[in-house]
């Protein structure tokens, strides 16, 4: 298993002006990674940069939103027109439910903005980052998930339906870059503590939340090529006995395991 040096690389981390994304940067510019920050906010970017510099990283900031194609292309090639070709992409920019209604009474346009910024997003960071990944036979991308998108969820259906599509994104994805030497994974973190899941109201008065720590230490190893062998399939941070997962991934391979599938109702289940 590989577990190479960060140092010299290159990341772009969306979302890093606060929350997991800025913890992640700071995490990988400890590491020796060079990072480009993208987020909607330049002066929490710039805070970000500045907590980077501290760790003797170089790093630039971008502001740019990302379901806007157009941003997203030139907040690219800014950041490898200063750090360098990239050589890993963290796509953590999420928004969720703003409200816990169901769909009948839900804001259309608040609706559609979360399902843009969670699905539309990583898309236009990977349709302009892929490419040169694919060039040059290496890179790694880090879809941050949920939890949510594993189950049903009546009262956050913008969020769950978003993530599901975007596992099912890179399960799409992941046999035709693998034949290019790239990998895609998507890590839940779980339940931590950000200024997003603290005002859900599901969340109200939550005393254990999961380790953000924890979170950037497993971004980090991703980075590295640890959990490579798991290449387009789910891992949940906050649950997950990775270590495990490892071990087993060839298993986990051939039976198809972590990733979303049809579940037959029986052996005679024509679409099983």
């Amino acid at each position: 298993m590989a577990t190479g040096s960060l140092a010299g690389q290159v990341g772009l981390v969306t979302g890093a002006g606060r929350g997991i994304g800025r913890e992640i940067a700071v995490g990988l510019a400890a590491e020796g990674m060079s990072v480009g920050l993208l987020g909607r906010t330049q002066d929490s970017l710039v805070e970000t940069l500045r907590l980077c510099a501290r760790r003797g990283a170089r790093g630039v900031a971008v502001t740019a939103d990302v379901t806007r194609p157009g941003a997203v292309r030139e907040a690219v090639r800014a950041v490898e027109r200063d750090l360098g070709p990239l050589d890993l992409l963290v796509n953590n920019a999420g928004q969720v439910d703003p409200a816990e209604v169901p769909l009948w009474e839900a804001d259309p346009n608040r609706w559609w903005q979360v399902v843009e910024t969670n699905l539309r997003g990583p898309f236009n960071l990977m349709r302009h980052v892929l490419p040169g990944m694919v060039q040059r036979r290496r890179g790694r991308v880090v879809n941050l998930n949920s939890g949510f998108a594993l189950r049903p969820d009546g009262h956050y259906t913008a969020y769950a339906t978003s993530k599901g599509a975007l596992l099912q994104l890179s399960d799409n994805l992941a046999d035709s870059v693998a034949a290019h030497g790239v990998v895609v994974l998507d890590i839940s973190p779980g339940a931590v503590a950000t200024d997003m899941t603290t005002g859900m109201p599901m969340f109200a008065g939550m005393k254990e939340w999961g380790s953000i720590g924890y979170m950037v230490a497993v971004t980090v190893d991703a980075a590295r090529g640890r959990f490579d062998a798991l290449h387009g399939r789910f891992l949940h941070a906050g649950r997950d006995n990775l270590e495990q997962l490892v071990s087993r991934a060839e298993e986990i391979r051939a039976t198809d395991a972590r990733t979303l599938r049809l579940r037959p109702y029986g052996p005679d289940d024509p679409l099983g």
